[in-house]
């Protein structure tokens, strides 16, 4: 790396994986890149990449007009703010580091009430391919901030800015991670069924996967029924669906696999029934959800 002082300047606080991850990706792109971690020899790591390490927090913040935050957790994202405090002033601080929206919030608050800029953000990707569009990050909070830091956001990969509200960026983790959660438990719970009944799983996987094209058009479909308010039988109607899920229950329950998602379905499905919505489809009981 040459020397100059024109080159753009980051601060990167966290030197696990991912923290280190960063750092190299702005090392790389010829950025001079200041770093602090808790454990010392974590940072020094850095140092024969062309880091500056310092020697705290708040030193590293000073040293940086923008500083990103990757740490374990916001209670360690607290901590870091805690000792660097007004040394925050006049900087702005990027957090990718995992959490609530209220948390993040709260951070927000923290930040202006120093005079600085705060904006959140989660990544969803692994560490050796930050620097990439394979990594995609969410971010949230002050707009103006943002748009600043936006060109050097961007050297980590894709962005995606969800408004003002600090805490969008952690919903939207928090939403498209646990849905992942919750479709793969599915799988797993379904893989049993049909290795109970001594079916082949890879060949019943491929076909699932052919399968699971259809649903991004479903998706779409079920989010406009729901905006609107008006419910079509998207799957058939909840008449002809509950009759089948007595069949999915039974199936599961004859083989000793756990069906307890099977009869939520059919508990909702029974209550918006009974309120005399059987002729609209699946999309509908999102009505029994609401707040």
């Amino acid at each position: 790396m040459t020397e100059r002082n024109d080159r753009p300047s980051v601060t990167v606080i966290g030197m696990g994986n991912m923290g280190s991850a960063v750092a190299r990706a702005y090392l790389e792109r010829g950025y001079r890149t200041t770093v602090w971690n808790r454990t010392a020899d974590k940072a020094e790591a850095l140092a024969d990449a062309g880091a500056v390490v310092a020697s705290t927090a708040a030193k590293a913040v000073a040293a940086s007009p923008l500083t990103i935050l990757s740490l374990l957790d916001n209670t360690a994202v607290e901590d870091v703010l805690e000792s660097v405090g007004q040394a925050a002033a006049g900087h702005t601080l990027v957090s990718l580091t995992s959490g609530s929206p209220a948390q993040a919030r709260a951070n927000q608050t923290w930040a202006i009430e120093r005079g600085a800029a705060y904006v959140d953000g989660k990544i969803m990707g692994d560490p050796p391919d930050v620097g990439t569009p394979k990594v995609s990050l969410a971010f949230s909070g002050d707009r103006d901030a943002f748009e600043t830091a936006e060109p050097a956001l961007r050297e980590l990969g894709t962005v995606l800015y969800h408004g003002p509200d600090a805490g969008f960026a952690a919903v939207e983790f928090n939403a498209q991670v646990a849905m992942g959660y919750e479709f793969l438990i599915g799988f797993l719970h379904t893989l049993n069924l049909v290795d109970r009944e001594g079916m082949d799983l890879e060949a019943f996987t491929g076909r699932l996967a052919g399968s699971l094209n259809g649903y991004a058009g479903l998706l779409q479909m079920m989010t406009g029924a729901i905006k609107s308010g008006t419910y079509g039988p998207d799957l058939g109607s909840l008449d002809v669906q509950a009759a089948l899920m007595d069949d999915l229950i039974g199936h599961r329950e004859s083989t000793g696999v756990e069906a307890v998602r099977m009869r939520e379905v059919k508990s909702l499905m029974d209550r918006r029934i009974a309120q005399g919505h059987g002729d609209q489809g699946f999309s509908s009981m999102y009505e029994l959800l609401r707040p």
